[in-house]
């Protein structure tokens, strides 16, 4: 397997439309930018406690309801229910909805994928404000990028 370093990574261009993907997935499955991110941490921990979910929170801005927001919106899912007795806390980890998210994400910024220009499948199209407007000319030119 060849090692991957800083050089191998800046020819892949993988942060270059970033932006315009994360808003992408944010406004289609109606998540905050730092609540996405938040996910893509937890994630790539894998199996987490609440503190791990706290000690990840500390980099993004202060939000008391992201937690119970993630769970009841089933970006988050308990895998091992706490006890009371040999497990005194829950174990976490991130949805299989969060998963494909965060996967569909990946084979974009890859360019394995393209951003959906359907209105349909993406609500961006519909263009209902100007950022919306924005937003649909710079996901044309993030797939046009990835011919």
């Amino acid at each position: 397997m060849k090692k991957l370093d800083a050089s191998n990574l800046k020819d892949l261009n993988l942060l270059k439309h970033y932006r315009i993907i994360r808003k992408w997935a944010c406004k289609n499955n109606s998540l905050r930018e730092s609540d996405l991110e938040l996910l893509i941490y937890l994630d790539c921990i894998d199996l987490f406690t609440k503190k791990d979910f706290e000690a990840g929170v500390y980099s993004y801005s202060w939000d008391n309801r992201r937690w119970s927001r993630l769970i009841k919106e089933n970006w988050i899912t308990v895998w091992r229910k706490r006890n009371r007795t040999t497990q005194t806390y829950n174990i976490y980890k991130v949805s299989f909805k969060g998963k494909q998210l965060i996967n569909r994400i990946y084979k974009i910024m890859l360019g394995d994928e393209k951003i959906p220009t359907s209105s349909r499948r993406n609500k961006i199209i519909n263009g209902k404000s100007y950022m919306d407007k924005v937003l649909t000319k710079s996901i044309k030119n993030v797939n046009k990028d990835t011919l």
